[in-house]
């Protein structure tokens, strides 16, 4: 696997790997990888495709008061697992790679990131869209691919792409779970062993939840149980949704819809997300 921090040479190694006219996969990350990671280099690795890694901490979508200078790097080991993991080229850009002296141009997508997470983080997804569009023009990938996880930052992106006629194909790849249901994040090296202990409340409320909106319960009375049981377990919320897949706004019962979550156990704050099947 190369490893790349230079733009001129960035572009040169995409062309060689495009030269035997493979497609260019990308996997945009911020390091810190997980087997949560490893699957969307998993699902990219198909015939005729070279998989691009990125890893950038954003300083971008971090707010004043949030843990930019905390996020846990680990360069040799994240190297070291992309390497594993069959990838081809990783783009390992610096800050001032990314954001010259006298970088002055935001991205900001309406609508889809207004609230949850719009809302809690001001100013978070025009970071998000910022950089992501940067990589894209540098890596010019044919496809991408971004965990559902973060789900409000995957149709955030979905939307930038469709809006800007970019020509990329944007994959959400499943969420990855411990075995009691934590979704796997970087941040979850924060949680203490209380803390670690207590987190598993959040994927259990998202479920039961669901299943209580899925029989025909009253969504509404369901979210209170959820975020009821969530202070319960030492959760601080930020919001707990039931909202339409696509808008991210009031949910229709005929269209696809997602309880979304996101809450702090001390200072880690966890997100989450749940499909809800249609009604009986």
């Amino acid at each position: 696997m190369q490893t790349i921090r230079q733009l001129d040479l960035l572009r040169s190694g995409i062309a060689d790997l495009r030269a035997g006219g493979d497609r260019i996969a990308l996997v945009p990350t911020m390091g810190a990888l997980h087997a949560g990671h490893m699957a969307l280099v998993e699902a990219a690795k198909r015939p005729g495709t070279r998989v691009v890694a990125s890893i950038f901490v954003n300083p971008r979508q971090f707010g004043p008061n949030e843990d930019l200078s905390r996020y846990p790097r680990k360069e040799t080991a994240d190297t070291r697992m992309l390497t594993e993991a069959g990838c081809d080229l990783l783009w390992l850009p610096p800050v001032e790679v990314m954001y010259p002296a006298g970088f002055a141009t935001n991205v900001s997508v309406g609508g889809v990131s207004d609230g949850l997470d719009g809302a809690s983080r001001p100013g978070h997804f025009d970071g998000v869209a910022t950089v992501v569009t940067k990589l894209f023009n540098q890596v010019r990938p044919d496809i991408a691919y971004f965990g559902e996880k973060d789900f409000q930052q995957l149709a955030v992106i979905r939307r930038m792409v469709a809006d800007l006629d970019m020509g990329i194909d944007i994959v959400g790849v499943p969420t990855q779970r411990e075995d009691d249901g934590l979704a796997l994040s970087s941040r979850n090296i924060y949680l203490d062993e209380a803390e670690r202990a207590k987190a598993v409340a959040l994927p259990r409320a998202l479920g039961v939840a669901a299943r209580a909106i899925h029989k025909g319960d009253d969504p509404e009375i369901a979210l209170v149980v959820a975020r009821d049981s969530l202070f319960a377990a030492g959760f601080t919320i930020d919001y707990v949704e039931l909202v339409d897949a696509e808008t991210l706004g009031a949910p229709d019962p005929l269209r696809a819809r997602y309880l979304v979550a996101a809450a702090r156990l001390g200072q880690t704050r966890l997100i989450d997300n749940l499909a809800v099947d249609p009604g009986e």
